[in-house]
Order: structure tokens, then sequence, then C-alpha cells
């Protein structure tokens, strides 16, 4: 073989749980480390090791991800309390997903990988529905507690410079109860619009935004407000320009216009709304392991990630020596978008081209037949179709890779 190809930059790597973590060494040993000289900054997220730390290893993938400017993570366990019990854990610790997304800021922008031979379950659609998620605030960096009795819950705001203390009345609880309070920050909102107005003016694509403004007339208000501004301000006439629109409707109104229309459109929205919707996008373009993830810092960083979880039905089957069939195409997308921009960054187009390559030899792969049981079961039904199992994938699109890139 010839001589590996030099990524120049170190790339911070986020190892992950269960049978996402299986996967990602198969796709690093098969698909990368044949290829590419790296210099690898790794974080062991593994459940136990953050547990271990005390968190203190996501918080470092963090800072490490602004000191290189570009991560790879793979997908982890945010434990419950059936977690705790089953990896004896000290707490059930934040998503690590939330504590990276919290220190970076910033937006998630998530994107369907498309296959020819597997249509979308909304007959409509004929182009990708990318989703825009705010990556800051919401239920990922909330604060909430349960209340035990009957009583009063209040809200103090003490400004900094010594002002006059502001007391709300949140509530008054006639018996126990539970109780959330989100936050979010006018500059993180702004961070957002202006991605997302980047973001589709660079792909030529309407932007669309919605919240229930109706409902929450300060908080989601707000974020209309902001979004609206911005526009204004900075992007209409660009928008005007190109051909392309902004548009902001409910976000009730946005999921009955979106099930109707024929995709290619940007769709922003808030940390939750964009979480559970572009699982919604994922699931009907496929499967949940055929979406790209990548996080995009106003501060020039960048974290490829899987947008799916660690596939816990299959790990507990390898466990037990028995066959699993899953499906690793968002973690060969999540390196491959990583080492993409770590190309782009450090000028060295034999690493974008690989990057290329490999996501040319996964798709081919599967446009040829040869896919894990979840597309299977949704593609276009060929006698060349054939299922193989988790390594069988890896090993098939090896050799797609190896083809397009050798001849």
């Amino acid at each position: 073989m010839t001589d590996k190809i030099k990524v120049k930059t170190t790339l911070v790597e986020m190892d992950g749980d269960e049978m996402t973590r299986v996967m990602w060494k198969m796709v690093k040993d098969k698909l990368l480390l044949p290829y590419l000289d790296m210099d690898i900054d790794y974080y062991d997220l593994h459940i136990k090791h953050r547990d271990d730390t005390d968190d203190q290893v996501t918080v470092d993938a963090a800072r490490a991800i602004m000191k290189y400017g570009v991560g790879v993570k793979c997908a982890t366990i945010t434990p419950n309390e059936d977690r705790v019990k089953e990896y004896n854990l000290k707490k059930a610790w934040k998503s690590p997903n939330g504590t990276i997304r919290a220190m970076l800021d910033g937006t998630v922008f998530r994107k369907p990988i498309l296959v020819s031979n597997i249509k979308p379950n909304v007959s409509s659609w004929k182009k990708p529905i990318i989703i825009g998620r705010h990556a800051y605030g919401d239920v990922y960096n909330n604060f909430e507690m349960p209340i035990p009795e009957a009583g009063k819950l209040e809200v103090v705001f003490t400004p900094r410079d010594g002002g006059k203390k502001r007391k709300t009345l949140v509530h008054e609880f006639p018996s126990p109860g539970i109780i959330q309070i989100n936050h979010n920050l006018e500059k993180s909102v702004r961070d957002f619009a202006r991605a997302c107005f980047t973001y589709a003016l660079s792909e030529k694509i309407d932007l669309w935004f919605s919240t229930k403004d109706t409902i929450s007339k300060v908080y989601d208000a707000g974020f209309r407000e902001i979004f609206q501004r911005e526009f204004e301000e900075n992007w209409k006439e660009k928008f005007a320009a190109s051909g392309i629109e902004y548009f902001f409707t409910l976000i009730d109104d946005a999921v009955a216009r979106v099930m109707k229309s024929e995709g290619g459109m940007l769709w922003a929205l808030k940390n939750y709304d964009g979480d559970v919707m572009s699982d919604m996008v994922a699931s009907a373009c496929g499967s949940l392991a055929m979406m790209t993830s990548v996080l995009v810092s106003p501060h020039g960083w960048f974290e490829y990630e899987a947008a799916h979880g660690t596939v816990q039905k299959h790990y507990y089957k390898h466990l037990k020596g028995e066959e699993t069939s899953s499906n690793s195409m968002a973690l060969i997308f999540a390196w491959t978008g990583g080492l993409r921009k770590r190309g782009e960054m450090d000028g060295t187009p034999e690493v974008v081209r690989f990057a290329d390559k490999l996501e040319e030899a996964a798709v081919a792969t599967v446009e040829g037949g040869t896919m894990t049981g979840d597309l299977l079961a949704l593609a276009e039904k060929k006698p060349s179709n054939k299922k193989v199992n988790t390594e069988g994938f890896i090993d098939a699109i090896a050799a797609e890779l190896h083809k397009k890139l050798h001849g």
C-alpha cells in the first residue's frame, strides 16, 4: 500500500458506549487507520470513566475541541436511574452532549443521509430536510427539583450591579409536584440565528423557523424577535438576491407544512424541538443511523457526532455472543465530516478527498444492495439485496473504499 495520508493537525476523538463503541473501533481499524496518519487527542467518554472522573473527562474533551478546532464523537449514554444501578454510578450524570454543547455554544445541523434505493416514508419528500438545532439551554442545561409538600415557589433575580432585586411568584403548590426552569442567553440565540442564516445562504435553501410564541410570550417570543431582527438588519437583501426566503410560523403549523412539503429547506428549531424533529426526519428517511450531525460554534469550533443512541439492545446481544446487524453509517459520517473539516482548515485537499471517497463508498455499498437489517426492511426489494452483520457491513464498505482509492 502507498504511504498513508497525513492529517496535519490533531483531531479530538471522544469514544462512547455500548454497541456504538464496538462499531467505532471497527470503523477506525478497517476504514481509517489503514489509510490515514492521524494525531489523535483521545478522550474516553465511556459512562464508567465519566463516573470515575466526576465527568471531568467530558469537560476536558470540550476544552480540547476549543484548542484544536475539530472533534469527532461516538454515541454516549445519558444515565437515568436504571443506568445508575446497571453501571453502579455515583449519580445520574448530565448528558455529555449537553455539557459539550453548553461549553462550545453554537448550532447543531443535522442532515439525512439519502440513498437511492430507500425512499422516505413521507411520499412528498424529494430533497433533504436539514435541521438547525440550537445547542444551548432548554432542558439540557436547566434547573429542576421535586416539590415535597404544599407551598409557594418564587424566583428571585439579583442584578450584578447591586440594583433592586425582583421577586416573582411562580406557583402556589397545593400539594407535592415537580418544577423545571429553562434559561437562554440573548447572545446565544443571536449566534444561533446568524449560523442558520449563514448556512441557508451558503446552501441556497429556504430557512424556516418555528416556536410556540403564542403560548410562550416571553421565552419563545424572544427567539422569534431576535431571528426577525437579525434577518431584517443583515440578511433580507442577501436572501432576496439569492432567490431564497426566511419563513416563520408556529411549530404546530410548521410540522403540518413539513409533512406536505417536498423538503429542501433548513428548519431552525430550539434545542429540545430540534432533538425530537431531527429523529423524526432521520427515521422517516430510513433509520436513525442515517443522519449526519455537526455542532458549529460561532468561535470556529466543530464537533461531529452520531445523531443516534448507543444501540443498547444490540449490545446486550453482542455480549451474549449473538450476531448483530447494526448500522454504522452515522458513525462513519461523523469521522468523514471531521476529517473533511480538518482538511479544509489545514489546507490538505488529500484529506478532504479521502473523506469524500469514504462517504461515496458507504453510500455505494447500500445502493449496491449490501446493508444492515434496519435498512434491508426499508429498501426497494431486489434479488441482489443482502443482509450482513455489523462487521460484514463495515468490511463491505472497506472493500468498496479500496476500489475507489486504488482502482
